[in-house]
């Protein structure tokens, strides 16, 4: 019997628990093609695997298997010795598509950090931690593109979904490739936004805003949420995919400080993978738990009751929550309204 709404499906048989077990090699054989940029070496025509192994200084009879393996997955396509991208491949996996799935390298870090589960349960957080402030630039570059690219595909929805009557100025905090910072510009004539974020990531941030021509209306301010206040003066402060990366006293202190940078009538709002109280669901949410678990220090995910006690010990105590259509979920808390006597 279930014991919660997101119970599993039994894994019921030998067969099951094997594809289960072998999953990997699925996953791994298309991050090694990722990472190879394989899919960009193929162009658009048809082309031997020889010739690709080439172009990649590659060996050729590894890069035929590689690529045979690419043809079962459904992302190449072969006839008569001869290879060439499928359309979903074509369109999404090369670099000078204009819908390429950019931070794809991202995936293939967390293949590093994933590799460590075993020995980051056994001693309770992660064993290969390091801020992101610390990383190298192939990495940070990766992080964030990864994280613009998924941005992008919700960021208008998320920001339409919220009331920004009275917002002219608006904080996001960790904003990283400002995202959504512009897509909150963009939303509503006159409102500025800023984004908070470290002092390596913002000349990534700098790069973005400048592409999409938002300079004079996205201020970028350096900081570390962790050690800086806010400022103030705002009336939203945005938390996007932040505290799934901070411990829960780190996100008591955060919380209160992006409710200090409100203004009276202010909203703070968090967006997050927020799983059920069972903590067996959603699915993705659970799994995140893990992959927080493996890359930081003290991350996780957490509760709808988790995030209304932050924001009520803040001084937030008027909360609204909301689940999005991609598997987040958007929680907004305000102060306590005044009467007049």
């Amino acid at each position: 019997m279930k014991t919660s709404e997101a119970d599993g499906e039994e894994i019921a048989s030998p067969q099951a628990i094997m594809e289960l077990a072998s999953a990997f090699m699925r996953s791994r054989a298309f991050l090694t093609a990722c990472e190879l940029d394989l899919f960009t070496a193929m162009g658009e025509g048809e082309r031997t695997s020889a010739d690709v192994a080439r172009d990649l200084g590659a060996d050729p009879r590894a890069t035929d298997r590689l690529m045979n393996v690419l043809c079962v997955l459904g992302l190449l396509r072969k006839r008569a010795g001869h290879f060439r991208n499928a359309p979903s491949a074509a369109r999404f996996l090369v670099r000078t598509s204009p819908e390429c799935m950019g931070g794809l390298m991202h995936w293939v870090h967390l293949w590093d950090s994933w590799s460590t589960l075993t020995p980051a349960v056994r001693k309770g957080g992660c064993v290969t931690a390091r801020p992101v402030d610390a990383r190298e630039d192939a990495w940070l570059r990766a992080f964030i593109a990864a994280m613009h690219w998924r941005a992008c595909q919700h960021a208008p929805g998320v920001v339409a979904s919220l009331d920004l009557t009275g917002v002219s100025r608006v904080l996001d905090v960790g904003g990283g490739s400002g995202a959504y910072a512009m897509a909150f510009v963009r939303a509503k004539p006159g409102l500025s936004a800023t984004v908070f974020d470290l002092p390596a990531v913002l000349p990534l941030t700098a790069e973005y805003v400048k592409q999409a021509g938002l300079q004079g209306r996205v201020t970028l301010v350096a900081g570390d949420y962790d050690t800086n206040d806010l400022g103030t003066g705002f009336e939203l402060v945005f938390l996007s995919a932040i505290i799934h990366s901070n411990s829960p006293q780190a996100n008591r202190d955060l919380i209160r400080k992006g409710a200090a940078a409100l203004n009276p009538s202010g909203q703070l709002v968090v967006q997050d993978f927020i799983v059920g109280e069972e903590r067996t669901g959603p699915p993705f949410g659970v799994l995140f738990a893990l992959n927080m678990l493996v890359g930081t220090d003290g991350g996780d995910t957490y509760t709808e009751s988790d995030v209304r006690g932050w924001m009520a010990e803040a001084g937030l105590p008027r909360v609204a929550k909301r689940d999005t259509p991609f598997g987040t979920t958007v929680i907004v808390g305000r102060r306590a309204a005044h009467h007049a006597s």
